[in-house]
């Protein structure tokens, strides 16, 4: 079992040399706007998860999966060119579904913001069922007298 911190940088150092070497060397037409968002390599440093965005419709989202899978050779002898490790880990390109969630964040915002304005217009021209202040404070007169129980009977 090898050590976690080093696992974390070697994940890291991954993600760098993959996203420089798909901008400098990988010529790869139907490779779009990708973006390497994260990299998780397993414990014992075999196999690296590479986690990717595209910009773009399904259709360019497809063959940039495409293109990547094509270059995956290439990636790999990069990674083991600059990493320096006895053994070059394995690459496997999992499309990220970060934009995905916080679009589906955004939308539910959205929907909070709208039943907001809603309950605070509907509140707006409202008036409080009691008095606006229901709260006694010092210093206040009570209608009651002290030994009563409020129905105007004193004990005896």
């Amino acid at each position: 079992m090898s050590d976690t911190a080093r696992a974390r940088k070697l994940a890291d150092r991954i993600r760098v040399v993959v996203a420089e070497t798909l901008q400098r060397r990988i010529k790869d037409p139907r490779l779009g706007y990708v973006t390497i968002t994260d990299t998780r390599i397993t414990g014992d440093l075999r196999e690296a998860t590479v986690f990717y965005t595209v910009f773009g419709d399904d259709e360019e989202r497809a063959a940039s999966a495409a293109a990547l899978e094509s270059a995956k050779g290439v990636l790999r002898s990069e990674v083991g060119r600059q990493t320096g490790v006895r053994f070059t880990p394995t690459l496997t390109f999992v499309p990220d579904a970060l934009p995905e969630n916080a679009r589906t964040i955004d939308d539910l915002l959205a929907k909070a913001r709208e039943a907001d304005a809603q309950v605070r217009e509907a509140s707006s021209g409202a008036a409080y069922a009691g008095e606006a202040d229901p709260y006694r404070k010092p210093g206040q007169e009570d209608d009651e007298e002290p030994g009563t129980d409020g129905k105007g009977s004193a004990d005896a």
